[in-house]
């Protein structure tokens, strides 16, 4: 799921709504209206521009942009110890820039060999429902990260060797052929991801390397490669937490007041301009094919196209924080649907690890001291920080994160209605609002943050479906899917999660007529509807498809009120707000 997010990180990007506005009018300067204005017509401009480049600029502009980045975060020249050759496996940090693995293999050799193994389990079935663990379009934007990656690296006097296998099998079969003294990796929390870590530990233990490529001669030291995994996946690290993980705070904003008061985000590190030479090879093999996935290019046909790779992150973060000035309004903004500039839609690049999110917190703290602090650019740190928690969540709870029951075991009878399930999938419910989110879903990989709460809702509380079921497909479709953010925010929305509050419903006449109020985002996405008046779009009647369930409370007339008024906050997937409020 999404957030600055995805993966339910990813949670959080959201639409660009201007009337009627839900916040106080006075606090928004005319300067800051007329803003609004332009990025509402550049959301409505979308119906003659079919597919929107996110970010918006062309290959060379981004080029630019990330090597005029680089530039900022090289380091000064340092006298490099290390022998031998070191081995830097890529996972989920596919990027140069912050990258504490690289760093490391750098400075404690004299060659470093830059992997990545194409898992063949990566592209298998979800664990309980069988839908493709990697779509078609989350598969394009990896290959797109890939391609990016070995550039930046090539750049740098290295290279990205790209294997097709497991890592189990792979890495311990390069350590043994290059003599590697060591394996620098990303640490994971999930369990697939820990398994993989484990076997390739025991692979590598089972490697002898000559003495001479050993890099101690100590008493203590031996002749096999070791595997060294680095935390880098979050803005705060785990190390410097007030707490151990087994003591994390259930509920966040406990967990948030602790680390601002007593925690430091570590700075970003620096690499060298040069970080070559890489070990000789012949053959450092090609980026792969969606068709070597046994997939098909999607059909991008509207909304938006993210562009994978770092180069493209650090672009967006360009685009969005300094080029067009959007962070100072983010606050405000953050709950749209239609548009690429309601939100900063850093969360595909944070899944990927190819956008470092202490690099996002550098430049959120830069942009303070050059142009200006407020409630928007805390609030960017305030979303990772909500990344943050659902990783430490995972390491905490573990395997119980995906359970029926979830963290705190809650019993429930779910349906797993095959038919009900699919018209939710395909977006063919009878609710405008549904089918429109589903639809852009399927279609661009991506939803905002809004949509995924009112989708996750009607899903688990209206149809009374496996909220299992609705991970899985997200897990499936989603440019920002990264486990820890996706199943930590369906376990809110379905009520089982580590937060003892329930009953999370979000009633769709409520969210369209606050979110949608001229039905401009359901008839974009559902063409049929563009013919109505715009208060008929979101509640068309007989002129729709049938509705497939009553909703749990209400009906979608749109003249009947029926909810509670809104939170002030309603970050992530789920919604934050007491038991038995309605949203």
């Amino acid at each position: 799921m999404a957030v600055l997010h995805s993966s339910l990180a990813p949670y959080r990007l959201k639409k660009l709504i201007i009337l009627p506005f839900p916040y106080p009018k006075p606090t928004i300067s005319t300067k800051r209206l007329n803003l609004f204005q332009a990025m509402s017509s550049s959301s409505k401009s979308q119906s003659s521009a079919p597919v929107y480049k996110v970010p918006g600029l062309d290959p060379e502009d981004m080029d630019r942009v990330a090597d005029q980045t680089f530039q900022r975060y090289s380091a000064s020249p340092v006298k490099r110890n290390g022998k031998g050759v070191a081995v830097v496996w890529f996972r989920n940090d596919l990027r140069v820039l912050d990258n504490e693995a690289l760093y490391k293999a750098w400075i404690s050799s004299q060659e470093v060999l830059g992997v990545y193994c194409v898992d063949p389990r990566l592209f298998g079935s979800t664990h309980y429902f069988g839908f493709p663990k990697t779509g078609a379009l989350r598969a394009q934007f990896l290959i797109e990260c890939l391609a990016d990656l070995k550039k930046n690296l090539m750049k740098r006097g290295l290279n990205l060797l790209i294997q097709h296998g497991k890592p189990e099998e792979i890495l311990p079969s390069l350590a043994e052929v290059f003599g590697a003294h060591t394996v620098y990796a990303q640490k994971e929390t999930c369990s697939e991801e820990l398994n993989v870590e484990r076997l390739v530990r025991k692979g590598l233990q089972r490697v002898v390397l000559p003495l001479s490529s050993a890099q101690s001669s100590g008493p203590s030291s031996t002749n096999n490669p070791k595997l060294q995994l680095l935390w880098g996946t979050t803005m705060y690290h785990i190390d410097d937490l007030p707490f151990d993980t087994l003591s994390l705070p259930d509920v966040y904003t406990q967990f948030r007041k602790s680390i601002e008061a007593k925690c430091t985000v570590r700075g970003c590190i620096k690499l060298p301009a040069f970080l070559g030479p890489p070990p000789s090879i012949g053959d450092w093999g090609c980026v792969p094919s969606l068709d070597q996935f046994g997939l098909q290019s999607p059909n991008e046909s509207k909304g938006m196209k993210f562009v994978g790779g770092e180069s493209a992150a650090l672009g967006r973060v360009n685009e969005y924080f300094w080029k067009k000035d959007f962070l100072r309004i983010y606050k405000h903004t953050r709950n749209g649907m239609l548009g690429p500039d309601y939100s900063t839609k850093f969360s595909p690049w944070l899944a990927s690890g190819s956008l470092s999110p202490r690099f996002i917190g550098e430049e959120v703290k830069r942009y303070e001291k050059e142009r200006q602090a407020n409630d928007s650019t805390y609030w960017v740190s305030f979303e990772l920080i909500w990344r943050d928690y659902f990783r430490f969540l995972s390491a905490k709870y573990g395997n119980s994160l995906f359970h029926l029951g979830g963290p705190r075991n809650v019993e429930h009878r779910w349906s797993q209605d095959k038919i009900l399930f699919e018209s939710w999938r395909d977006g063919r419910t009878g609710y405008p609002l549904i089918d429109a989110n589903m639809k852009e879903l399927s279609t661009t990989g991506f939803m905002s943050n809004r949509g995924r709460q009112i989708v996750c809702s009607f899903l688990v509380r209206d149809m009374g479906i496996d909220w299992r079921m609705g991970a899985e497909w997200f897990e499936t479709c989603l440019l920002d899917y990264d486990p820890c953010s996706n199943y930590g925010n369906w376990t809110y929305g379905a009520g089982v999660g580590n937060d003892p509050r329930e009953d999370r419903y979000f009633s769709i006449p409520k969210q369209a007529r606050t979110y949608d109020p001229e039905g401009e985002y359901v008839a974009y996405w559902l063409p049929q509807l563009e013919s109505l008046t715009k208060e008929e779009r979101n509640f068309p009647g007989r002129a729709y498809m049938k509705q497939v369930v009553p909703l749990k409370f209400g009906n979608t007339s749109r003249h009947q009120n029926q909810d509670k008024a809104l939170a002030a906050r309603g970050t992530n997937f789920g919604g934050r707000q007491t038991k038995g409020q309605r949203r």
